[in-house]
């Protein structure tokens, strides 16, 4: 669900990057005043290092023709805590425009917004963290679909709100969103699993996760599907209706 620079205008670019800032800045002050000992760091880092090899690795979603990969905002949460998770997400998301061209330098603010600061500083404590009472399972599918469903109207809201690219909004939005709640149950479910691998394996996480995301990037990425992801999916498909 990463844009592009080509679906926003400069002036909705820089709102975006001011907001994803501004919360960024908010989450630093709130561990600033929580604190984190310094034992958490090294899981950080490794969470950081698997969420980023993960989100590389695309899924198919079966007879679409697209694909889905997880955002990963959820299990950050619930493992390092919302506000270091946001701080997290923001950093790979960062390497990736700077170093993988995933992306770009005006849409960051969006993609922040869209994949960090609404599952983590939104959906964790207002879904995810009241479901997990009755069961991480629920919780993780719910969380996720909630995220991918709002992130997704936003990326379309962005869109039409920069008036750059010629997608109709009703068109967009219903292509979007359909094809997300598909990605989100298949995140729900890979969250639920890594969050109950991981309370099994809770000795050395940080060690775990580590291994976890160089195995992700070397073993797992030439299995990864080649298909659009559900962002390129829906322009081609609202770009064909356009069109035709």
């Amino acid at each position: 669900m990463h844009m592009s620079d080509s679906l926003l205008s400069p002036a909705v670019g820089a709102a975006m990057c001011a907001v994803s800032l501004a919360a960024n800045v908010y989450a630093v002050k709130k561990i600033k005043q929580d604190g984190i000992c310094t034992e958490k760091v090294p899981l950080i880092g490794a969470m950081s290092a698997f969420v980023f090899a993960t989100q590389m690795l695309n899924f198919t979603i079966p007879s679409t023709g697209s694909s889905g990969h997880i955002i990963g905002g959820i299990l950050l949460a619930a493992i390092i805590g919302n506000f270091p998770a946001l701080l997290s997400i923001s950093a790979v998301l960062a390497v990736q425009c700077l170093f993988f061209a995933d992306g770009g330098l005006l849409a960051l603010g969006c993609n922040i917004f869209n994949m960090g600061v609404i599952p983590c500083l939104l959906i964790y404590p207002l879904i995810f963290k009241p479901l997990a009472k009755n069961g991480i399972t629920l919780a993780s599918i719910a969380s996720a679909v909630a995220s991918l469903q709002i992130g997704a109207f936003c990326v379309v809201l962005e869109t039409q709100l920069s008036g750059i690219a010629a997608l109709p909004f009703s068109t967009f939005l219903s292509l979007m969103q359909p094809i997300h709640f598909a990605i989100g149950i298949a995140e729900g479910i890979i969250t639920a699993g890594i969050l109950c691998f991981a309370h099994h394996y809770h000795r050395r996480p940080a060690i775990t996760f580590a291994a976890l995301a160089i195995f992700a990037g070397c073993i797992l990425s030439p299995f990864a599907s080649q298909y659009p992801d559900g962002l390129e999916w829906s322009i081609e498909k609202t770009m064909e209706k356009n069109f035709n």
